[in-house]
């Protein structure tokens, strides 16, 4: 049952957005009678010359034509601009005297949105134009990108390319290739890298390099790699920083492996010049609270406290998330009330945390006004909102609301995936709609979305729950079909 403290959302929640009341009166605009003099407050009345006031007027009129003139040119400079970009995103008219702004912007954007072949193209025109010079800076910057694309290869070619066009090799470069193969799972090709390194007197390896190829090892749990490098760090002299001890301690704690966790984080401590912040908090916290240790998360909590590190909003998303799945609904609700207290503003993940947590402890009113709280926010539901809304009205029985969330999904433009699909699967068979969890299938396929084996088995599990054998055999059969082709 939840607990009193949360049955009341004016106490616990914020306000909704309202918008400032209109204050102006209603009624037609009232006009002063034509006249050839002109009214100071406080001043009685005193003649204007009419020719004066007319071409005061006309000269203002002429200035409000050239802003307008003005404003249309910028407009099409604007136009001309993104013209050029079009331009070159299609390589059309093979122009080599574009504006060199409007090309390096067009490849900072597609690099920023990691549009990696996009990117690619753009740098192939910007090499054919006149005024390019060859500068490792931009090399750099497209051989991260590839990295966090998983596109070694390419990042090989284009330090490769960098090389040929005689750009000085820096830490930086070898660092951002070696991140390319590490991220990718390549270790040997990075290890083989980190070693050339060492041996090259300008592009030594700093505690950079070593924390992306920690981090790489750590997201693949091998423990005895980071041993070895860790080792490999202090035999060259060189310290771990904040960011190192962070990614350490938050890879431990996400593995379980809290002795580990607080041995690093006491190593940090002693280390003067690397501090605590609000990363290492909420690392700690998200280990001992995603583990239901919440007395340790609460005595982390207040020492980070009185050592003068402030949580941030993804702090109290923790916390929350923390509370809500030990069902501790008290102390969840006292975050949310110092949330509103001090105005943290919420975001999605807290909106998402809270939505489903009042879902998982069946209380349907709550999680509905969360649920308008959020879009009143202006704050757009994604997947995840909209699983916890369907789980919800599933484990409730309550068949017409998810039609309503349906209904809710056809008038937005939020993209549906797997996950959601499957947990629409689930919810029908829960509730024994069977004609309508067959329909997601035929829905799946006109979103694109093809099923999973996640998708099969729980249909399979809700036809065999209700002794439905021969509906069970045919989603088998369907699985088979599945597996032999994937």
């Amino acid at each position: 049952m939840v607990p009193a403290s949360l049955c009341g959302p004016t106490s616990t929640f914020p306000p909704a957005y309202n918008r400032q009341q209109n204050t102006r009166k209603s009624g037609p605009v009232q006009f002063p009678e034509k006249t050839n003099a002109l009214t100071v407050p406080g001043k009685g009345t005193r003649g204007i010359d009419l020719n004066k006031l007319n071409e005061r007027e006309a000269r203002e009129r002429k200035e409000e034509k050239n802003r307008k003139i003005a404003s249309q040119k910028a407009i099409s400079i604007i136009l001309r601009r993104e013209a050029t970009k079009a331009v070159i995103e299609k390589k059309k008219g093979n122009s080599k005297k574009l504006l060199p702004r409007t090309v390096l912007e067009a490849l900072h954007e597609r690099i920023t949105a990691l549009r990696w072949e996009s990117a690619l193209k753009v740098f192939e025109l910007l090499r054919e134009q006149l005024w390019y010079r060859p500068y490792s800076g931009i090399y750099i910057k497209l051989i991260v990108m590839l990295g966090k694309c998983k596109q070694p290869e390419k990042a090989q070619s284009l330090f490769e390319m960098m090389v040929e066009e005689g750009c000085i090799l820096s830490n930086e470069a070898y660092t951002a290739l070696l991140s390319a193969y590490s991220r990718s799972g390549l270790f040997d090709k990075a290890f083989s890298l980190l070693e050339q390194m060492k041996n090259t007197t300008e592009c030594k390896p700093d505690v950079f390099t070593y924390t992306i190829l920690l981090k790489s090892c750590l997201q693949v749990h091998d423990f005895d790699k980071v041993q070895e490098l860790l080792s490999d760090m202090a035999s060259q002299g060189i310290k771990s920083n904040t960011v190192t001890y962070n990614t350490l301690i938050d890879a431990y704690g996400k593995a379980k492996r809290f002795a580990e966790m607080e041995a690093t984080l006491v190593e940090m401590l002693r280390q003067r010049e690397c501090r605590p912040d609000a990363w290492t908090l909420n690392s700690t916290l998200r280990a001992f609270g995603g583990s239901g240790q919440i007395e340790m998360m609460e005595k982390c909590y207040e020492k980070f406290q009185s050592a003068g590190i402030e949580p941030n909003i993804k702090t109290f998303n923790i916390l929350l998330d923390s509370y809500g799945k030990t069902q501790n609904y008290e102390k969840m609700s006292a975050v949310m009330e110092y949330m509103h207290r001090y105005h943290f503003r919420w975001t999605l993940v807290t909106y998402n945390i809270v939505i489903d947590a009042f879902g998982r402890a069946g209380d349907l009113k709550q999680m509905e006004f969360l649920f308008r709280l959020m879009q009143s926010e202006h704050v757009r539901p994604n997947c995840v909102t909209l699983c916890s809304l369907v789980r919800a009205y599933g484990e409730a029985g309550k068949a017409e609301k998810i039609e309503g969330v349906l209904s809710f999904i056809e008038n937005s433009d939020v993209t549906l995936d797997i996950v959601f699909f499957n947990c629409l699967v689930d919810a029908y068979g829960m509730m024994g709609c069977f004609a309508e969890m067959k329909d997601v299938l035929e829905m799946m396929n006109k979103k694109g979305c093809k099923p999973d084996k996640v998708t099969y088995r729980t249909m399979i599990k809700a036809y065999s729950m209700s002794k439905m054998s021969s509906h069970a055999k045919e989603i088998r059969n369907m699985l088979a079909s599945f597996e032999k082709t994937s």
